[in-house]
């Protein structure tokens, strides 16, 4: 195989992307869509045609074929955003639009889980961490609201899967892709097992799931049907991959437990990947690996880099047509803004908890900043905003370290926000350790690269293909003093905010009655 290339279309949350690699990890050729990520119906909603994302696909892999001949391509394989999910009737025709991840309906009554497991959750205290599972799990939400949907669900899939079978024609998925309110066993890297609690709380039969496979076996092969809209040779071999997270941990080289990943996206997170199971927070699941038959013990901020976006529509609008007339990303100008300010943001602590979570913060949880001053103005809170997420990621990496007895040795940060020198800087700083770009924005495209090498035989195993696929970015190196201030404020004011605005935000939630 002198000189293999392999197709790898990523599908996130604004945009398709379909980037053909080298068995070097480099770019032959790259084309990308913008999408619309959803419509919200009703608020709180986010929905979105499933066929869109397919026609989306197709269009990117078409602006393809000016810059790279699609007989020259050896495989394809597919990562996507996790979380999507669709309802399928028996001939694999979409119910209902997809409920994309960041939708937030949610089912406030659903009856408890009774007999033993019921009586199992109520004794270890975690009766309102499962009530929250179900709550958000888009299974009950349908079968509440939409039973005639539920009634001719045959198939109850990931955006993975269903773009899979319109590749293919197969019904059938990737283990690595399965993030989702699923009856996924995360331990055995299968579903579940029929005595599992998750079959009563979520409504699923097992009928209603595709068969999954290790990321780098074989999904299948391009249709005819798929190659007349996409451009993809009809036989051309897919290899299964894994969930953009997944893949952009891999793409960044992070394959030993002493490296970690910090995705600075839509939802930030802080990811190594382990070969023993260990749930960094208790009853949350470390997720499927690229590296088969490994873990990402995954921590998020859930919206993370979104509050940049939120930022710059609530406080940035004039920035925005700025940075339009002088043809610069808004980012720029807005590290421009900050770059010379102190860390610490002249004592303005953010806490970047603007969604609850699972554990911590916990369903009560709301976002707080502190040490509001008549000084302050709006590059105070972007700074807070920036140092505030990388804070939070600290509090992670040091429960990651604790939980699986391994220390993080080393950082590698992709996702949009890893674009700012800003941004990378005061994270060396925070942690307190070099900081490193991914050398590939593209990271969760090369990830999904790496894994199907092997499985298309271009290298022998995933260790081997990250090593010839995947090199240093641009690196950070803490500054001393910057580190000293970073690191009194985390131990001495972020550390415990949380705990102390705990009771704080329950009684809000009590007596405003807003929901979770």
């Amino acid at each position: 195989m002198s000189d293999p290339r392999i197709l790898a279309i990523d599908v996130g949350t604004q945009s398709v992307r379909a980037i053909v690699f080298d068995r070097a990890g480099e770019v032959v050729a790259a084309a990308q869509v913008m999408i619309i990520p959803y419509v919200s119906p009703q608020p709180g909603w986010a929905e979105q045609e499933a066929p869109y994302f397919f026609d989306r696909v197709a269009e990117a892999c078409q602006r393809l074929w000016s810059e790279v001949d699609p007989g020259t391509l050896t495989g394809v394989t597919l990562t996507s955003q996790r979380g999507t999910v669709i309802n399928l009737d028996a001939d694999g025709q979409p119910l209902r639009p997809a409920m994309i991840w960041p939708d937030d309906r949610r089912v406030h009554d659903v009856p408890p889980l009774g007999g033993l497991w019921g009586a199992a959750f109520r004794l270890a205290g975690v009766s309102e961490t499962i009530a929250g599972f179900q709550a958000n799990a888009e299974t009950n939400w349908i079968r509440r609201h939409q039973p005639e949907i539920w009634e001719k669900t045959a198939h109850f899939v990931l955006l993975s899967g269903y773009l899979t079978y319109r590749l293919t024609g197969r019904l059938i998925d990737s283990v690595g892709c399965q993030v989702a309110y699923i009856p996924f066993d995360f331990k055995a890297l299968r579903w579940a097992g029929d005595r599992d609690w998750k079959w009563p709380a979520l409504g699923l039969t097992r009928s209603q799931l595709i068969p999954v496979v290790t990321p780098g076996e074989p999904l299948g092969s391009v249709s005819a049907e798929a190659s007349a809209a996409t451009g993809i040779p009809a036989g051309l071999p897919m290899i299964a991959a894994a969930a953009d997270k997944a893949c952009e941990v891999l793409g960044t080289g992070c394959v030993a437990p002493d490296a970690a990943c910090l995705s600075y996206g839509t939802t930030a997170t802080i990811n190594t990947t382990q070969t023993r199971y260990v749930e960094v927070i208790p009853l949350v699941p470390p997720y499927p690996a690229a590296l088969p038959g490994a873990y990402n013990t995954e921590v998020q901020i859930y919206r993370g880099y979104w509050l940049v976006s939120w930022f710059k529509q609530e406080f940035a609008v004039d920035l925005q047509a700025r940075a339009a007339a002088e043809g610069v990303a808004v980012e720029a100008l807005l590290d421009a803004m900050i770059k010379d300010l102190p860390p610490g943001a002249d004592g303005l602590l953010l806490q970047p908890f603007w969604t609850p979570g699972v554990r911590d913060p916990g369903p009560e949880g709301r976002g707080a900043i502190l040490g509001f001053m008549a000084s302050h103005g709006r590059a105070h809170l972007y700074r807070a905003i920036l140092e505030g997420i990388a804070f939070g990621l600290r509090a992670a990496r040091e429960t990651i370290e604790r939980r699986t007895k391994a220390p993080i040795r080393e950082l590698k940060v992709a996702g949009g926000g890893s674009r700012s020198d800003v941004a990378m800087q005061l994270t060396a700083d925070i942690f307190g350790m070099p900081a490193s770009r991914a050398h590939l924005y593209e990271a969760s495209a090369l990830g999904a690269a790496i894994v199907a090498s092997v499985g298309l035989g271009v290298h022998p195993s995933v260790q081997a293909a990250s090593a010839a696929m995947t090199r240093p970015g641009e690196r950070f190196e803490p500054d001393p003093r910057a580190q000293r201030t970073y690191d009194a404020i985390f131990r001495r004011v972020y550390t415990p905010m949380y705990g102390r605005l705990r009771p704080l935000y329950r009684a809000l939630r009590e007596i405003t009655g807003l929901p979770e």
